[in-house]
């Protein structure tokens, strides 16, 4: 399908059901919203967007962002997501780089040559008919920018078809209806967020509330209001909902399932976020490139807590050595991705397309095994291996087993320079709310859950481990300050 019609066609099935709620709109039935996409549409087409062209759309969450994508969808445009947390810098560079000739946006932000315009302004524009444009699968919808860890940011080129291809199997894992709706919490710059919380359940004949900005203390009060059939999330999340005070006892009998993505869950983090709330957690695996996720446990059948799930109906996951053949069940190597997810490449990037895509695989960076039932475990990213002595060390194994101890909310295990070694493993941890703990007592905790040679040579203590704008925790900022204290 080519998501351009869906408003329109939501209208014609009934137009007076919810579709999008937030906020400063409220609730906008089907009809308000395709009306709105259609006016939108129509102002971004007086400031010469047509087909091909590329709309910058730079607001925090609320429902005009979902109606400028659509609306620029409508006229056969792209949109390119800005994170509105971006420097001036940053966002000129990602306007320019994505050749977007108008940015809707909410402060009168401006860049050199660019239309910029505001909802409000998209809004009042004088509607008249549009005029049709040829619709293909094969359009380009979306540019996603990546966190650029290693350089400047790349965009992720993501078609009409990615996005089908992705929400139907959405739509069939998660088992989506009409009757479904979605509470929305994480940045709509991301592919989680639109995708998961919004596209999906508004193609099944769903509707979506929008939050603002999240906030654990009054998250769950958004739930009981809304009454929403499923949200979405990140670990980071789960960890704040998780240190809620032991008084804090919400309605959560709305919901049918709770999802997880971006990076992956501890075990333990996800019984205590069922055990507590009520809820069931279906963790997911993906990456932008792929147009969100590739891999999910069940909602229904066999869910292992610790894996990422199976792939998803439609695409293919493997494990790849080295030397570019395909690894056995058991075996640890690169994950690579198949299938009508995966994107059409890096805007204006062949050599980093053709690296990531080159062999007809989307390599994605990540170290995963898979088990006999085809469960992908992630071990880590293949940059985030830590090299001590000729000594492969996988944080992230570090950080399960320090994430066992009950005082534990988060943990990041990052690489630190030694002269010696090459690198030591450095473990940076904040602890629940009224609960001390010291570095003996953790290394007491993991003594015989990790070789010595894998334990960690340095605790430090912080109030919050640092997060990206997309919830991840942010290991090139300790890897820099770690550098940098080095230096």
């Amino acid at each position: 399908m080519h998501f351009a019609t869906l408003p329109s066609d939501r209208a014609i099935d009934a137009p007076q059901s919810p579709a999008l709620s937030d906020e400063l709109l409220g609730t906008l039935t089907n009809a308000e919203f395709a009306a709105r996409v259609d006016r939108f549409a129509r102002g971004l087409s007086n400031l010469g967007v047509g087909p091909g062209g590329v709309v910058a759309v730079r607001l925090p969450n609320r429902s005009d962002l979902v109606v400028a994508m659509f609306a620029a969808w409508r006229i056969g445009a792209a949109v390119t997501p800005v994170n509105p947390a971006l420097t001036s810098g940053e966002v000129t560079y990602q306007v320019q780089d994505s050749t977007a000739t108008a940015l809707v946006t909410f402060d009168g932000f401006a860049v050199e040559g660019v239309s910029s315009v505001t909802p409000e302004e998209l809004g009042a524009t004088e509607f008249e008919s549009l005029p049709d444009t040829p619709l293909h699968e094969s359009d380009l919808a979306l540019i996603v920018y990546t966190s650029g860890t290693t350089g400047q940011p790349k965009g992720v080129e993501l078609t009409q078809a990615n996005l089908s291809a992705m929400s139907a199997t959405m739509i069939d894992s998660l088992e989506l209806t009409g009757a479904d709706h979605s509470l929305l919490i994480l940045p709509l710059f991301h592919v989680n967020g639109l995708v998961v919380s919004i596209l999906s359940p508004l193609r099944a004949g769903g509707r979506s509330t929008i939050v603002g900005k999240f906030s654990a203390q009054a998250f769950f009060q958004a739930v009981q209001t809304a009454r929403p059939t499923f949200f979405s999330a990140v670990p980071a999340i789960y960890s704040m909902l998780a240190n809620l005070p032991p008084e804090v006892a919400p309605d959560t009998s709305s919901l049918r399932f709770v999802a997880c993505g971006a990076a992956p869950m501890p075990a333990a983090l996800i019984g205590e976020i069922e055990n507590r709330f009520g809820v069931v957690v279906i963790e997911g695996y993906g990456l932008s490139e792929a147009t969100c996720a590739s891999t999910a446990n069940p909602l229904r059948g066999v869910r292992k807590p610790g894996t990422v799930g199976v792939a998803l109906s439609g695409q293919a996951v493997k494990i790849m050595a080295p030397d570019g053949s395909l690894l056995p069940v058991g075996e640890r190597g690169e994950v690579v991705i198949q299938g009508p997810t995966v994107m059409r490449g890096y805007l204006n990037r062949p050599a980093a397309t053709a690296d990531a895509l080159g062999d007809g695989w989307l390599h994605t960076g990540d170290i995963g095994v898979l088990d006999e039932d085809g469960y992908l475990t992630l071990v880590d990213r293949v940059k985030d291996m830590i090299i001590r002595g000729g000594e492969n060390i996988y944080p992230k194994e570090i950080e399960n087993a320090i994430y066992s101890h009950p005082a534990v909310l988060e943990v990041a295990v990052v690489g630190k320079p030694h002269p010696v070694m090459g690198e030591e493993p450095v473990a940076f941890v904040s602890t629940k709310a009224g609960r001390s703990l010291t570095s003996a007592e953790l290394l007491e905790h993991v003594a015989d859950r990790l070789a010595a040679y894998k334990k960690p040579t340095e605790i430090t203590f912080i109030d919050e481990v640092p997060k990206n704008p997309v919830g991840k925790i942010d290991k090139p900022r300790l890897r820099r300050e770690l550098a940098a204290e080095s230096a």
